[in-house]
C-alpha cells in the first residue's frame, strides 16, 4: 500500500527560525507531500506571519500549502477578509480550527461578532469561495469537551458543514486511534481521517504538549526515553522508532495517509518517510 504524507510548519519569529524552517522545506520537498499546512497563532497573532510563509511557498516551491484559520478572537468580517485574501493569493486549502483563547488555559469564548465554532467557520469558508477543508479530530477526550460522544458529534457537524479530512491530534496509543477511527465510522464518518504524527525527540516538550491538548502518554513511552536526556542522538533515534512502528501497525489496519508535525525540523521526519519507503524520486541515469 503506497503512503501519502503531509507536513505541518509554524510560521517564524525570527531570521535565524526563518532560515531553520526554510532549510526544513527544502529537506522535505522532494517526498512529494500532498499538502504542507502552515499554523495561525491563538486569535490570529501570527497572521501576517503566516501568510507571508504561505505565499512565499507558493512563490518558490511546487508544494500545496494549506493555511490553518482559526476563529477565536476575530470577528466574521476580519476571518472574511483573511479568507478572501488567502484565496486571491492562490490559497485552495484551509484548516479550519476554533483556536485556543490568547491567556492559556482560558475557557473559549466566541467573539460577540464573530463565528460560534468551527461548523459556523468551516460553512462561511464555504460561501466565500470552493476551499477544500481540513479539520482537527481528537481521538482522546478533548480537554474542554464535556464527553467523547460530544466530540464525535462535533466532528460529524464539520463533516456535514462541508469538511473532507479530519487530522487527528497526536496520539501515541495506536489503539485509541484505531477504536476513534472505528466509532467514527459508526458513527457515519466516512472522510479520510489522519492519524497526526508527533516524533518525541524532545520527550520533555511533548509532555507538556500532551498536557495542554490531552494527550495519553503510555507508560512504555516514558519509559523508552527514561534516562536519555542529555543524549541527543538516541533521542532522536528513539523518536523514529516510535514513530515509524506506530505508522507500519496504522497502515497495517488500512490507513494510507499521515500528517507529520515537524516542529520546524526536517531530519527526523524524512528519515521516518524514508523508514516507511517515502523518498524522493530516483534520478534517471542517462548512458
Amino acid at each position: 500500500m503506497s503512503l501519502s504524507v503531509s507536513f505541518e510548519f509554524f510560521p517564524p519569529k525570527t531570521s535565524e527560525m526563518e532560515q531553520t524552517l526554510w532549510r526544513s522545506i527544502a529537506r522535505l520537498a522532494p517526498l512529494k507531500p500532498l499538502f504542507v499546512s502552515v499554523t495561525y497563532g491563538a486569535a490570529g497573532s501570527t497572521r501576517e506571519r503566516t501568510h507571508a510563509t504561505l505565499k512565499r511557498i507558493l512563490a518558490e516551491t511546487d508544494l500545496t500549502p494549506a493555511a490553518h484559520l482559526t476563529c477565536v478572537g476575530a470577528s466574521r468580517e476580519a476571518v472574511n477578509e483573511v479568507v478572501e485574501d488567502y484565496w486571491r493569493s492562490g490559497i485552495r486549502h484551509i484548516v479550519a480550527l476554533r483556536g485556543d483563547m490568547p491567556d492559556v488555559g482560558a475557557p473559549y469564548q466566541p467573539h460577540k461578532d464573530g463565528y460560534a465554532s468551527t461548523p459556523d467557520l468551516i460553512r462561511g469558508i464555504k460561501q466565500i469561495a470552493p476551499f477544500e477543508v481540513s479539520v482537527s479530530a481528537y481521538p482522546e477526550k478533548h480537554p474542554e469537551s464535556t464527553s467523547l460522544d460530544a466530540d464525535y458529534a462535533l466532528l460529524k457537524a464539520k463533516i456535514d458543514a462541508g469538511a473532507t479530512r479530519a487530522i487527528t491530534q497526536f496520539v501515541y496509543d495506536t489503539d485509541v486511534v484505531l477504536r476513534f477511527a472505528d466509532r467514527a465510522y459508526k458513527e457515519g464518518i466516512r472522510v479520510p481521517i489522519v492519524p497526526g504524527i508527533m516524533p518525541a525527540t524532545n520527550f520533555k516538550g511533548v509532555l507538556r504538549m500532551a498536557q495542554r491538548c490531552g494527550a495519553t502518554i503510555p507508560a512504555w513511552l516514558a519509559d523508552r526515553f527514561d534516562g536519555i536526556d542529555g543524549d541527543l542522538e538516541t533521542r532522536k533515534l528513539m523518536a523514529a522508532t516510535v514513530a515509524s512502528e506506530q505508522v507500519e501497525r496504522l497502515r497495517r489496519h488500512g490507513f494510507d495517509s499521515f500528517h507529520f508535525y515537524t516542529l520546524n525540523q526536517a531530519d527526523l521526519t524524512f528519515a521516518i518517510c524514508h523508514l516507511l519507503g517515502v523518498r524522493p524520486p530516483r534520478e534517471k541515469e542517462t548512458a
